[in-house]
């Protein structure tokens, strides 16, 4: 059996982070999901735990305190993480987050779909390794 992969995701909306274990649950892969439910909780467990390496880093965007990109910006910094892969996920479609987030590293931007049949479908294209644009934006059902 292949080991688990770990997401982590830092999501302040308790419905979101339930949907995204589900969505996650259904992907059939080998997953474990840790969360956090502010981008200091992530922050400071990736400061107390230098072994805790997720292999995929999902970030909302619009949260209390300190925001998406401030956190994208700490986990580009710690030498730890700077490679893991970050995603943003966000409801937000707005273009100048995408180019902003682009440039603080982030791997993909994925605005958060309305059916978790469709998160699910973009999660397995994701952790297969697809080649994929920056933006996966599944409300015209496609990429782009």
């Amino acid at each position: 059996m292949t080991p688990k992969q770990t997401c982590f995701l830092i999501d302040d909306d308790v419905d979101d982070r339930e949907i995204f274990a589900l969505a996650l649950a259904d992907t059939d892969k080998n997953m474990q999901l840790f969360t956090a439910i502010n981008c200091k909780a992530a922050i400071d467990r990736f400061v107390d735990e230098h072994d805790f390496i997720p292999d995929y880093i999902f970030l909302d965007l619009n949260m209390p305190g300190m925001n998406g990109f401030e956190c994208l910006a700490r986990i580009k910094e710690m030498p730890h993480l700077c490679e893991q892969p970050v995603i943003i996920y966000s409801t937000s479609s707005n273009v100048n987050y995408f180019e902003e987030t682009r440039r603080l590293g982030a791997t993909h931007f994925l605005v958060k779909p309305n059916r978790i049949e469709e998160l699910t479908r973009i999660l397995i294209d994701i952790f297969d390794k697809k080649e994929l644009p920056y933006v996966l934006n599944n409300q015209t059902d496609t990429y782009f």
